[in-house]
């Protein structure tokens, strides 16, 4: 379940756009977790792409209760907010409560040599404070950086969080599943990703999803080429059997030439004998 959205106040759109965060500089994280790519895909997954969408997806930029309160908010990784006006929030260039309406429902942070240590002991209490609904760490070195290869928090009505329970599967995969998502989290071969309990497969990534296209592709063409196919071999046959219905007809009217033929010689053989 997600948090109810909250009218914002009016006019907040008129505002100028939050300053840039800081970026951070860990290669090893920019190598096991491709940013954009993640949040493209879950994005298309919870329709947060279209124009007029309600669901916000993005990354890096800051996360406050209030604009006064920067700059010594945190700059989460991803977030993600369910009916709020994403539009508006892009604009702002980050997330602020007060005027997106509602807290965020997820925020994932992903383990940096730099930043580990904070992220799962005093940012745990700053978005609990914040009011997040999942907080969410992946380290894609399983666990070298952050205390798991992969956690996550639930908010309870008590205002704290409280773990969300993994698994571990024989194969190595270690998941747990998103009330606020609907979605199975999942460290996979050091990368972070999606699973679909509906569709029983993993979201795909973009590299997946374009083979996904290009099979499609070949699949119409190779079906549009079955169907010409078809339709020559149809044609052919239609043109075969037009061309055996003549000959047919043409061998009935010899046959029927011949046969006058005869009966006039007959006649005529008839008459001669019996002048």
């Amino acid at each position: 379940m997600t948090t109810k959205p909250v009218t914002p106040p009016p006019g907040t759109q008129r505002l100028p756009p939050l300053p840039d965060p800081p970026r951070k500089s860990d290669m090893q994280e920019n190598i096991h977790f491709d940013r954009p790519a993640t949040m493209n895909t879950l994005a298309r997954h919870l329709d947060a792409l279209r124009d007029g969408a309600t669901t916000f997806v993005a990354g890096r930029g800051y996360l406050c209760r209030q604009r006064s309160d920067l700059p010594s908010c945190p700059y989460p990784d991803m977030i993600v907010a369910f009916n709020v006006p994403a539009l508006q929030i892009s604009e702002a260039n980050g997330y602020v409560i007060s005027e997106a309406g509602k807290p965020p429902d997820l925020v994932l942070e992903v383990a940096s040599s730099h930043t580990a240590k904070r992220d799962y002991t005093c940012k745990r209490e700053i978005y609990a404070n914040l009011g997040v609904t999942e907080y969410w760490r992946f380290d894609h070195t399983g666990g070298q950086h952050y205390d798991a290869a992969l956690t996550g928090d639930r908010l309870t009505d008590g205002g704290a969080y409280r773990p969300v329970e993994m698994f571990t599967e024989p194969d190595g995969v270690i998941w747990g599943y998103s009330e606020a998502l609907g979605l199975s989290l999942c460290w996979v071969n050091r990368d972070l990703r999606f699973w679909d309990r509906a569709q029983q497969r993993y979201l795909p990534d973009p590299s997946e999803l374009e083979a996904e296209r290009n099979s499609e592709r070949q699949s119409r063409a190779n079906a549009e080429t079955r169907a010409n196919n078809a339709e020559t071999r149809a044609n052919a046959n239609a043109a075969n059997a037009a061309n055996a219905n003549a000959r047919a007809n043409t061998e009935r009217q010899a046959r029927a030439n011949a046969e006058e033929r005869i009966r006039l010689l007959e006649q005529e053989l008839r008459r001669r004998q019996n002048p």
